[in-house]
């Protein structure tokens, strides 16, 4: 028999159809998707199906009997959906998902009243486990008309609930990187091209036979993330469609013609690729056996777009924070349902059992508190829970009832102990947040208890809040309530044994190792910088050879005479003054320009100023100070420092600028997060909880931090952004040293446990030696061209695919340990000059040779080529 291409279509997109078909879909070849909307590419709506279900699905109830809603209101809803405004993707997606989720009134004459009733486009079971009344369908290449053209653009695989788009899915061949697929849908959703399909979307999937991403509409390509599911074995899987009797299959396809489609779809398929006359013999078993093996597209699948799976993740598990959609990763997804399980059982004094949540900093811990009061509120065996967000610091209190409000649920924030009172007892407010020193003062107005089992508290940051006066105030107003613990960091040692207070640790935790792995934050490379107060001119000298190559004799010598000027100053100020200049130089050489910024965090507010004053003087690099109002305290556990002048006349300047406290800190924040300026923020305690900026890649470290607070403060580095491969600690205040030992052997982190630290940092050396083998390997690759001077010889060597894409992925890797070995003091002092240059120069060579075959080879321009940090580093 002659044999076929192998490409996406047999390896990805048929096994694809053939699960979905096993999981409820019903397939439409895409001549009858076409027919069901009209035969008009620009329309992407099945009104067919989704008129028939709105008939379906919608009752009237009224005075006892049950009403059909008329022709013309179910017409009137589908007009609704089909013609809403276009006011640019995210912002129609979210009016389409605000209408789909909550329906839409419609007024009919009912025993001769008019009345407004609500209609559903669907049925949103109260089960997890229930598809509820809607239907699936599933179709392939669906042509849609592009915006303001006639040419049309196929999405490989879209599914439909009751005729509305769902979810899209790009299919590719297993030697093509899944990221290929990503791509595609991301330009599919621009203005020019199909955003009309992708207004209506919910879930996004990426596929080949052996990897799988997930996202929804607008995700940023950083953002696609891999889905995870525990206990899931491939027995679940196949089940589904191989381990049927002969008579259940023969049963099932005669009930789902679906199956036979399929078929007529693969012969039509291969009618172009084997012998004509021959194409009938080959089946859907042809291309996928009957017992294959499960691949991670057939696990991703499953796990994502089963119907129910699907309808919960829209439905329970999706949020527009401040405009952005975002859907649950699986780590969020799973703790909220075993959060769920856990408040339906209660303990002997009728209290539902709680829990501590450790998710690792940057993996969406305030998301996943939405998530759960959404799920909470939607639960139908809690009718009526109250919900209560409890945080030990004013800036957090803030950020989580802004979070709540950006997603779209209504967070009452309890202004003083009296006003907490109020929301409590008048059990109007279904969400408070409060800082839970005001239990304090609202239990003292008038003893109030309440004693209902339906109240959750949610304290953030549980490690700090769970004891003390304030926190048994909190239990002697609510005895009975669920007490949810969320934090960031590991427990300490001594902390584990009070779990008692929560309840146990709600599994699965998400450690910073499984962050990094899923790459979910960025990792953190460390390193120990030390400022020389002696002022050795051989030393100097060095250290201006290799930090000021390519600035002007002017500029050198300016520099020199900045660098001599703190010797002028009293030893405290000194090393102010000298980290100062080697935290400007450090910014300037490796990051200004990039788009990426710096936070410092100074030991007091009177130091910060001064770190702003000579980072000014110094000139090279823009800085800001933002900290909290002198003779105020800053942490839970730290008074401030003693108020100098200096520090008063900051704060009165600040007030006098920006008029309030709330708009200093706000104005600095928009500033630094979406701003050119300031590129370094400086900061003691405010900003090293719950801040998060996805441009900031550097903390210098000016101060000794310890444990949590420590663990929180470089945590604010670890965001993703665009082309952020790591975050940087730059360490001047010897918390860590040469981190050349386990972590729990520094006393900053010996009350953790090992390996709850595990993958916290990385020290930058062990990245920096990684580069003569990486300078090697990319060399190794030319061993069989003759003369390392013939351009020629080299780009008819890359003209072999596979060897061109070695050559790339090789020269990518030496470029980012370059470009990080040229950050680290220890790699510039340790390294002779002549490989300094022959580093950069090979660099620079290699860049401009896939340039050149990239045009030669006719290939895309990958953006990727211009990652802000290899291109400062080829422009110096």
């Amino acid at each position: 028999m002659n044999t076929f291409q192998i490409n996406e279509k047999h390896l990805s997109q048929i096994p694809a159809l053939q699960l979905l078909i096993s999981l409820g879909f019903e397939f439409l070849t895409p001549a009858e998707a076409l027919q069901e909307r009209q035969n008009r590419t620009s329309n992407v709506l099945l009104e067919n199906i989704l008129r028939s279900q709105l008939k379906e699905i919608n009752r009237i109830h009224y005075k006892g009997d049950e009403y059909l809603f008329s022709e013309e209101n179910v017409q009137s809803a589908i007009q609704k959906l089909k013609n809403i405004k276009y006011d640019g993707l995210l912002k129609t997606n979210e009016a389409i998902y605000d209408l789909i989720t909550l329906g839409t009134a419609m007024e009919q004459t009912l025993e001769g009243d008019s009345k407004s009733f609500n209609i559903n486009y669907i049925d949103w079971p109260r089960s997890s486990d229930s598809p509820g009344r809607n239907r699936f369908h599933v179709t392939v290449e669906y042509s849609v008309e592009r915006t303001r053209s006639t040419e049309t653009v196929r999405p490989d695989i879209v599914l439909f609930v009751n005729g509305i788009p769902f979810c899209v899915i790009e299919c590719k061949a297993p030697h093509t990187e899944v990221e290929q697929a990503v791509s595609q849908s991301i330009r599919n959703q621009n203005d020019e091209h199909i955003p009309k399909l992708f207004i209506y979307t919910q879930m996004l999937l990426a596929l080949n036979k052996n990897s799988a991403m997930y996202a929804t509409t607008g995700t940023a390509a950083k953002f696609w993330g891999i889905w995870k599911e525990p206990g899931l074995t491939t027995k679940d899987i196949t089940t589904e469609y191989t381990e049927h009797t002969e008579s259940e299959k023969e049963h099932f396809r005669t009930k789902n013609i679906a199956y036979k489609k399929l078929h007529e779809l693969v012969q039509d398929s291969l009618r172009h690729e084997i012998d004509p006359n021959n194409f009938s013999v080959y089946s859907v078993c042809s291309v996928v056996p009957k017992n294959r093996m499960v691949t991670e597209q057939d696990i991703a699948l499953y796990a994502l777009c089963r119907p129910e799976r699907l309808l919960e993740l829209a439905w329970k598990f999706t949020v527009f924070d401040g405009g952005i959609k975002k859907i649950a990763r699986y780590q969020q997804y799973f703790v909220i349902k075993s959060t769920l399980n856990r408040v339906k059982h209660f303990d002997s004094t009728g209290s539902r059992k709680g829990g501590v949540i450790w998710h690792t900093q940057g993996s969406g811990k305030s998301l996943t508190m939405v998530m759960l009061a959404r799920n909470l509120a939607l639960n139908p065996e809690i009718l009526n829970p109250r919900i209560v967000l409890v945080t030990d610091r004013d800036d957090l209190d803030k950020q989580l009832g802004n979070t709540f409000a950006a997603c779209g649920l209504d967070a009452n924030r309890a202004t003083s102990g009296r006003n907490l009172l109020e929301l409590i007892a008048e059990k109007k407010a279904g969400i408070i947040t409060t800082l839970i020193n005001k239990f304090d003062k609202a239990y003292a107005v008038k003893k109030y208890q309440d004693a209902s089992p339906d109240i959750f508290i949610l304290v953030d940051e549980s490690h700090r809040t769970q004891f003390g006066s304030f926190s048994a105030r909190m239990r002697q107003m609510f005895p009975h309530a669920c007490y949810l613990g969320f934090t960031g960091t590991p427990l300490l040692k001594k902390e584990k044994n009070n779990f008692i207070k929560f309840g146990e640790l709600v599994e699965p935790h998400y450690s910073i190792t499984q962050a990094v792995e899923d790459g979910a934050v960025v990792p953190l490379l460390y390193e120990g910088r030390h400022v020389e107060m002696t002022q050795n001119k051989k030393a100097v000298d060095l250290w201006f050879e290799r930090h000021t190559q390519g600035l002007s004799k002017e500029q050198q010598a300016d520099l020199k005479r900045k660098y001599a000027r703190a010797e002028m100053l009293n030893k405290a100020d000194q090393v102010i003054y000298m980290r100062a200049f080697d935290i400007s130089e450090h910014f300037r050489s490796n990051w200004q320009g990039t788009g990426f910024k710096a936070q410092l965090v100074a030991p007091n507010k009177a130091s910060a100023l001064k770190y702003n004053t000579y980072l000014n003087e110094i000139g090279m690099v823009s800085s800001e100070v933002v900290v909290s109002p002198p003779d105020m305290r800053e942490g839970y556990e730290e008074t401030d420092d003693e108020t100098t002048d200096e520090v008063v006349k900051f704060w009165q300047k600040m007030m006098k600028r920006y008029g309030s406290e709330e708009e200093y800190t706000k104005q600095l924040i928009n500033q630094f997060k979406h701003g050119s300026e300031p590129e370094i923020l400086i900061v003691v305690d405010k900003l090293l909880t719950g801040f998060d900026a996805p441009r900031n890649a550097v903390l210098y470290l000016c101060r000794m931090l310890r444990e949590h607070t420590l663990l929180q403060a470089i945590a604010r580095v670890n965001r993703l952004h665009e082309s952020k491969e790591f975050g940087f600690i730059i360490d001047y205040a010897s918390v860590l040293g040469e981190l050349d030992k386990a972590l729990t052997m520094y006393s900053a982190f010996e009350g953790f446990d090992e390996s709850d630290l595990a993958g916290t940092l990385t020290s930058i050396h062990s990245e920096t030696e990684k580069l003569p083998a990486r300078y090697s390997d990319l060399w190794d690759l030319f061993k069989t061209v003759k003369h390392s001077c013939d351009e020629e010889a080299y780009e008819v060597l890359l003209g072999d695919e596979s060897i061109r894409e070695e050559f790339y992925s090789r020269l990518s890797e030496f470029g980012k340990t370059l470009a990080m070995a040229l950050s680290s003091e220890k790699f510039l002092t340790e390294t002779d000059d002549k490989t300094l240059s022959r580093y950069k120069a090979d660099l620079r060579k290699f860049q401009s040779l896939k340039a050149s075959v990239k045009l030669r080879y006719a290939e895309a321009i990958d953006y990727r080529d211009y990652e802000p940090k290899i291109k400062k580093l080829l422009d110096t």
